[in-house]
């Protein structure tokens, strides 16, 4: 009996001596979970390079959600998507966020008001095209329609995902005054009402973030002296293919978005070879996972700056309506 005994203690202490490191040793926490959501200047479109998920999304490991998780170790789910409105986040993009969603970046209301097709419009010369009435179009929905869905939208964000923090992202200005591109003809007084309204597009979505609890992250700093034509810039002008046109290039991700938004959560991001080639090997991962979702965001009408043709039929009458000789138009703008 005590020969059986102390075989039992002898066995209860070598158990005891195994476990112990396991009870003492504490769990691995689980990464935080980020979602990003919004339209092109979330997804990384102007990046020119972009995961193969089965879309036309354009979601690049060189836009800032990318950088951020990389960076900082998230769990990224990468549902921006070039064209998203509002609607289109509701219907597609709400579903990836859960109770257990720590962190929320959206960036969207440029689309609703009309963005593209106004920078479109506004880049024609003056006697083809109507700048001033397109930005008073734009300015009046900003301003009159735009606060009511964005809190909406922001209430169900946070429905959704009642514990996370939510970032709502802003836009920069485009223009410091210069248009160096051939073939467009944004005058100055033009792009300053441009900027005008990136700004009043701001301070609406700020004060929609700020009245929901959320917090704002604005990129008009980080982007000035950086705009369209300057050196180095931060946005691409117009580009081929044209879909790049007016939208953050690359350093506008890792040197304009990057910090500005990743301040808002914590200390502010340099982003490093070492973070860009951790974001550039998650591409198989986040493909994979955004394919789920193809089907729906097929769906989404991607909203795109068309080139100025001045070749058309269209442009001859403008042209002949103002008196203007289209033909040598043409070549001194070839020239300038």
């Amino acid at each position: 009996m005590k020969r059986t005994s102390s075989r039992l203690a002898v066995l209860g202490a070598a158990l005891a001596g195994l476990l112990t490191p396991l009870l003492a040793a504490p769990a691995q926490a689980a990464a935080p979970v980020y979602v990003a959501l919004g339209d092109s200047y979330a997804s990384g479109t102007g990046t020119r390079s972009y995961i193969g998920d089965g879309t036309t999304c354009q979601r690049s490991t060189r836009a800032y959600p990318s950088l951020i998780a990389a960076a900082r170790g998230y769990a990224l789910n990468f549902r921006a998507c070039s064209g998203a409105r509002i609607a289109d986040v509701t219907a597609t993009q709400l579903s990836a966020l859960t109770s257990a969603t720590t962190y929320v970046t959206i960036s969207v209301g440029g689309n609703d008001a009309g963005f593209a097709d106004v920078l479109t419009t506004c880049a024609l010369p003056g006697w083809m095209s109507n700048c001033t009435g397109a930005i008073n179009t734009a300015q009046s929905y900003i301003s009159s329609t735009l606060p009511t869905q964005l809190a909406g939208l922001y209430a169900d964000i946070r429905g959704r995902a009642p514990a996370a923090k939510v970032v709502v992202v802003g836009y920069p200005r485009v223009f410091m005054g210069e248009d160096c591109n051939a073939f467009t003809w944004f005058s100055p007084t033009e792009q300053a009402r441009l900027n005008q309204t990136a700004d009043l597009l701001n301070s609406m979505t700020a004060a929609a973030a700020a009245a929901s609890g959320f917090s704002f992250a604005d990129p008009t700093v980080a982007f000035t002296g950086h705009a369209v034509c300057d050196d180095p810039e931060y946005l691409n002008g117009l580009s081929s293919p044209v879909t790049e046109s007016y939208h953050p290039n690359t350093l506008g991700h890792s040197a304009g978005y990057t910090p500005v938004v990743s301040s808002v959560v914590g200390p502010a991001l340099a982003v490093t070879g070492r973070v860009r080639a951790a974001s550039d090997a998650s591409a198989a991962d986040q493909a994979a996972l955004q394919r789920q979702y193809a089907a729906a965001d097929r769906r989404i009408e991607p909203e795109r700056f068309v080139r100025p043709d001045l070749t058309s039929p269209e442009a001859r009458r403008a042209a002949r309506r103002a008196g203007i000789d289209l033909d040598r138009f043409l070549a001194r703008s070839r020239g300038r």
